[in-house]
């Protein structure tokens, strides 16, 4: 018992804190953003169990239950918003995760420093571009007046020009594309990290061997950035049902007539304007099933290798 007094005192000693009160003060100031942005704000949670009304209050707006879920799941629109969401996310992360990784391959693989550090900034300029700009790009091109397809490519090609606003069919592809060229170079230099990090003495013996580039690639390469990967992979399924809502309002313009393949639960939230308790009761239901899908990933991927799962 004296040992443990002792051990705890140690612990607690003011000598201990005041050494350390610098460390504690760096520490401060992302405490409190955590608090303020992060804790502080699931008060409003409860609004998801209320009939809020802006005269009474979140505290004084009547409860009505679990009325707000029931609502929304008998919407017509439920179960369109929530396809679109995770099948373009589930898109979005295994199409981004074969891409991203190739890319930094191919980087690792160059010879040239100097042609690498242009690559990676020509690379990476989009994902510092926000959708704003990113939505006029896009504009610049699929513009019925003026856009470059219509009125350049398409006539060269013999093709009739095409409303792109208005047709719902085009956009899937267009928003795979438009995600991939604005993520796909950040993320590559997420993987090109984790390969610069593998030992280099495993391809010098690999080469002794006599192995080629390919088998190099297959048996050192992607085995050695195989724990980034789920790491990427898991933290991605947690957002499948959180849908990047620039991409989505912005850069479709949020176009009534093609919100049959472009609606997603980010803008069908935004959009409920008015209705607090039912957008609310919408988000939390997002949140909810963005940690089911985290730990339902990592414990697929416990159960395949426990030393690449996130914990």
């Amino acid at each position: 018992m004296t040992h443990g007094r002792q051990h705890g005192n140690r612990f607690f000693s003011p000598r201990k804190w005041v050494d350390k009160s610098a460390f504690y003060l760096m520490m401060f100031p992302g405490i409190l953003c955590l608090l303020l942005f992060e804790y502080a704000p699931k008060f409003g949670l409860i609004l998801a169990f209320k009939d809020f009304r802006y005269d009474k209050g979140i505290l004084g707006s009547d409860w009505c239950g679990l009325d707000n879920f029931k609502y929304f799941f008998r919407t017509p629109d439920a179960w369109v918003i929530t396809r679109n969401t995770v099948l373009y996310n589930t898109v979005f992360i295994f199409l981004g995760l074969v891409l991203a990784v190739s890319l930094a391959i191919a980087l690792n693989e160059m010879i040239g420093r100097f042609s690498v550090k242009i690559y990676q900034t020509v690379l990476l300029m989009p994902h510092f571009l926000s959708y704003v700009v990113v939505a006029y790009l896009v504009f610049a091109f699929l513009s019925s007046e003026s856009g470059i397809l219509n009125h350049v490519i398409l006539p060269a090609l013999g093709i009739d020009p095409v409303s792109w606003y208005t047709e719902a069919k085009y956009w899937p592809v267009i928003l795979v594309i438009v995600r991939m060229w604005k993520t796909i170079g950040y993320d590559s230099i997420v993987y090109l990290a984790a390969i610069v990090g593998i030992d280099p003495t495993y391809y010098e013996v690999a080469k002794i061997d006599g192995a080629n580039k390919w088998q190099q690639i297959v048996h050192i390469t992607l085995p050695g950035i195989r724990t980034m990967m789920s790491i990427m992979l898991i933290m991605a399924f947690g957002g499948i049902f959180n849908a990047d809502f620039g991409l989505f309002y912005q850069v479709t313009k949020n176009s009534g007539m093609i919100k049959s393949t472009t609606a997603v639960l980010s803008t069908y939230i935004y959009n409920v304007k008015g209705d607090v308790g039912f957008a609310t009761a919408a988000g939390f239901y997002v949140s909810v099933v963005g940690l089911v899908m985290v730990l339902v990933a990592n414990k697929i991927t416990k159960l395949i290798d426990e030393e690449n799962s996130l914990f």
